[in-house]
């Protein structure tokens, strides 16, 4: 017997029942994000890899261990995406969208990082970017905030809350970065491996640590708010006062970083306490200098990311999504010639009647055990063909669902009778004869 292959680590599947909370959360995106005005986009899931070095950062942990990168057949290094960002951006200078223009964009699919595989983080996952251009000021950070809070509502989910944190100028975070350096590098006995690493590299991901002597040691570390250029503090000031008013409850956390190196101004977290280690469900910020720094004109920007599968687990456990409904009709075909119509005629009533929802049975099996496979698929109603029934052009519709008796049909005036019907529609027309 041959050696069954199993998924590569860190990348798995998504079965049916799972499918269907990716499906609801997509859906609801997609309508709240055209309620706001934002258009999709479709990117590819393989750049360059200069596109990440020169975005993300060489010293990042993402671009130095986590990429998938390879050469292709002409000796180019080519990185599966690890995140949307850079992609769109690259996108929007290559086919004219930025320069002198607004734009509000979005973009779903996978990305890919070689990470320690744990609950809510795999080698590949999905998520839902958003990104907007040509907007400076904190207005539209604003917006992104107020999209992903109705979002929430949208989909039931509670148990988020809001961090927020102003990054400030290049030049405010450079100043920054030396302050910091020089603390760390005093108490650097205390520092857990990773923020050694770090502190000469990324040092504002330091303040990212979990590890408790660490976190002692960052919690009297300077911080970046107190250092602020006038024009951050004035932005950062504005949006708190524009979140104030529209009744967004939030928490500024100083220590809350972003771990991609364009970020600027604005950052902000949507977390939760229910995922563990995992807790950031969505994150964004400003990133005003990414634009020219692959090659375009000076652009503002701004947007975030939302991790689909966390989300997901959250609708999992949280327990919010909506049943959905079952096929309409499910059509139980016994008898050689049935079996040989009954695909045919369920053809037919998907023709006459395009939103209905019908199952065909295939594969034979005996009355009964059709039956029960109709019961079990959740439908509205079995549609009866047999041998007997095809010659006479007739179908009984047993109704699954109700108390209600089986009628004989027949199957031009079943047709006629359902015509153009749309979703309950379905069963109205039939209960009312």
């Amino acid at each position: 017997m041959a050696k069954i292959i199993q998924a590569v680590r860190g990348m798995h599947d998504i079965l049916p029942e799972q499918s269907r909370l990716f499906r609801h959360l997509d859906s609801t995106a997609r309508a709240v994000l055209g309620a706001y005005g934002y258009e999709e986009m479709r990117l590819p899931l393989v750049e360059s890899t200069e596109l990440f070095a020169r975005t993300i950062g060489a010293a990042t942990d993402i671009v130095e261990k986590e990429m998938y990168t390879f050469a292709d057949r002409n000796g180019d290094s080519l990185s599966l995406r690890p995140e949307g960002t850079a992609g769109c951006v690259r996108a929007g200078i290559e086919n004219g969208l930025l320069h002198n223009q607004m734009q509000r964009l979005w973009y779903a699919g996978a990305m890919f990082r070689h990470e320690r595989p744990q609950k809510g983080r795999y080698r590949q996952f999905h998520q839902i970017g958003v990104e907007t251009f040509g907007m400076v000021g904190p207005d539209i950070d604003a917006e992104l905030i107020f999209l992903t809070q109705r979002l929430w509502a949208g989909l039931g989910l509670q148990d988020v809350r809001l961090q927020i944190n102003s990054l400030g100028s290049p030049v405010a975070r450079a100043a920054y970065r030396e302050q910091l350096v020089s603390y760390l590098a005093a108490h650097q006995a205390q520092l857990d491996e990773d923020s050694r690493r770090r502190l000469h590299t990324n040092p504002l991901r330091v303040l990212d640590s979990k590890n408790p002597d660490t976190q002692t040691v960052i919690a009297n570390a300077p911080c970046l708010l107190d250092v602020l250029d006038e024009e951050s503090r004035a932005h950062f000031d504005t949006l708190r006062a524009m979140l104030d008013a529209a009744g967004v409850a939030y928490e500024v956390n100083p220590r809350l970083v972003r771990g991609l190196d364009y970020y600027t101004k604005t950052v902000f977290e949507w977390i939760t306490d229910r995922l563990g280690a995992q807790g950031t469900v969505c994150a964004g910020g400003r990133y005003d200098g990414l634009v020219e720094q692959l090659g375009g004109r000076a652009t503002p920007a701004a947007g975030f990311a939302l991790g689909v599968e966390r989300v997901v687990a959250l609708l999992e456990e949280a327990a919010v999504v909506p049943a959905e409904p079952g096929p309409d009709f499910y059509l139980v075909a016994v008898g050689e010639q049935a079996e040989r119509m009954g695909v045919v005629w369920a053809e037919q009533l998907r023709t006459a009647a395009p939103e209905a929802r019908v199952i065909g049975h295939c594969g034979g099996g005996s009355f009964k055990s059709q039956l029960k496979r109709a019961d079990k698929s959740g439908a509205s109603f079995a549609l009866i063909v047999g041998d007997e029934e095809v010659d006479k052009g007739n179908v009984g519709v047993k109704p699954l669902r109700a108390e209600m008796p089986q009628q004989t049909w027949a199957w031009r005036e079943l047709l006629t009778q359902l015509a153009g019907a749309r979703g309950d529609e379905v069963s109205r027309r039939l209960a009312a004869q």
